[in-house]
């Protein structure tokens, strides 16, 4: 049984001078995750991790990656992004044969727009569950990043699947997920709420998340940890204090165009030294100049660098 009620950062994926994974960069930021104790798991191929770039066979061969280096000590969730039912089949049977312990269902182009009814999404699910029997995070996503909002009808109808473990509340916007929250807690499903959002994580656990499926999460990783701890043990102000302080970096990495949080987050993790390269799949680039003396700064006031 997977326990998610905790922090699992949305990792990245380090890149070479060519854009290709950099197979031994990553070991070195997988050591570097693994070194926390209190993750409930980390999530790869998701968006913070460039996955709708990556080919296939990238996705698997960073998936059987970090098995080897975990040895099972965190789950493996993996970010599916299929472009039709039989693409997200294939990436599903992928991972699970490249050792995923479960699988972030990212929505589909289809899902967008007005009126979004149950069938395609719940059939959709289905498919994945199937191809690869493994357990499900659903996923809300906002609309500015390619996602997309369920309505009630559907999200109850997810929710209800055998596979469904968690849903990844995305929507960046407190009222959503408050109003998912509720219809959540009204089905009495087994449902682990994930919040998404960044700009409010730890607002998010006092409004009912358990734990946090977050870009930011890969980095502050400590401060989140004990955010999180604070907010389920009721001491309210000292999760508030940690929030402030690390909500500066979080609202540089997460500022307009929000697009390039994913650049921002590298260029980050460079200047403290986890990875040694922020270059970007195309088409993304690694952020400018100013950028990076913003993040430095934050960084400098949090004593990181």
């Amino acid at each position: 049984m997977l326990d998610l009620k905790g922090i699992i950062p949305a990792t990245v994926t380090p890149m070479d001078e060519n854009a290709e994974p950099d197979l031994n960069q990553l070991e070195g930021y997988i050591e570097w995750l693994a070194g926390f104790k209190g993750l409930k798991g980390l999530a790869v191929n998701m968006d913070t991790g460039e996955g709708p770039h990556l080919t296939d066979e990238e996705k698997t061969t960073i998936i059987s990656l970090y098995k080897k280096k975990l040895g099972g000590s965190l789950p493996i969730l993996a970010g599916i992004c299929g472009r039709s039912t039989r693409e997200a089949e294939d990436q599903a049977r992928g991972a699970a044969r490249a050792g995923a312990d479960a699988l972030v269902v990212f929505p589909p182009p289809v899902f967008a727009g007005a009126a979004l009814g149950p069938k395609i999404p719940v059939e959709y699910h289905k498919a994945i569950a199937a191809a690869s029997g493994l357990p499900m995070v659903l996923f809300q996503l906002q609309p500015a990043l390619a996602g997309a909002i369920f309505t009630r009808e559907t999200l109850l109808a997810l929710a209800s699947l055998e596979n469904a473990v968690a849903l990844k509340e995305a929507s960046f916007d407190a009222v959503t997920f408050v109003n998912t929250a509720a219809a959540l807690r009204g089905t009495g499903a087994k449902i682990t709420l994930l919040t998404g959002n960044d700009n409010f994580i730890y607002e998010s656990f006092l409004l009912g998340a358990e734990g946090a499926l977050i870009g930011f999460g890969t980095i502050a990783i400590q401060e989140q940890i004990d955010m999180h701890r604070a907010a389920r043990e009721g001491r309210v102000a000292e999760g508030q204090a940690l929030w402030n302080k690390i909500r500066p970096l979080e609202e540089t990495i997460f500022a307009v165009p929000v697009r390039d949080y994913r650049a921002r987050m590298k260029a980050a993790l460079v200047e403290i030294g986890v990875i040694k390269s922020a270059v970007m799949r195309p088409p993304l680039f690694e952020v400018d100049v100013p950028d990076k003396q913003k993040i430095r700064s934050c960084l400098k006031d949090l004593k990181f660098i």
